[in-house]
């Protein structure tokens, strides 16, 4: 059976329900499958040997969701080749490359959880009210050990940007 944690989050300050495990440092990245595009998949094992800045976000067409996906573009250019900037986001693969061709994004890759969800579930941000994944940041090291962990309490509240980062440049 799922995990769900109840009350473990809000929206606009209303108590949400989390589904899945409340990941930790330490912790052994889940595998998961979110679509590229219509017709590909990716998984975790699609980003070996690479520092994974894994940025998740309810829907890109929204003010703090395209804040933090535009910070985080600006941000990968400085972080090098080692490095890839994963948003997800259950918003249409279509959706979402209409949206990074508008903005200009050009350094952050996009996924779609569209399909199954696996990503929200086993990374323990799906919400079951909304059927979205609650915004949060995960850095996964080259060996997938999960290194930093935000899960924003708030589903309106930006992360915390510069600790994100850090957790990033402190794996180069």
């Amino acid at each position: 059976m799922t995990q769900e944690r109840t009350g473990a989050a809000t929206f606009k300050g209303n108590p949400i329900t989390l589904i899945g495990p409340e990941l930790k440092v330490g912790d052994q990245a889940p595998d998961f499958t979110v679509s590229k595009n219509l017709l590909e998949d990716a998984s975790l094992k699609d980003f070996a040997g690479k520092i994974k800045l894994i940025s998740v976000v309810p829907s890109l067409d929204t003010g703090v969701c395209d804040a933090q996906t535009r910070r985080f573009n600006v941000e990968a250019a400085d972080l090098g080749e080692n490095v890839v900037v994963l948003t997800v986001s259950v918003d249409l693969p279509f959706a979402q490359e209409r949206w990074c061709g508008a903005a200009g994004i050009d350094r952050v890759v996009t996924l779609s959880d569209y399909k199954t969800r696996s990503f929200g579930e086993n990374y323990g941000v799906l919400i079951k009210e909304f059927q979205l994944d609650m915004r949060s940041i995960f850095v996964v090291d080259a060996e997938d050990k999960i290194t930093y962990v935000e899960y924003l309490p708030e589903m309106t509240d930006s992360p915390n940007f510069e600790q994100a980062i850090a957790a990033v440049k402190a794996l180069l």
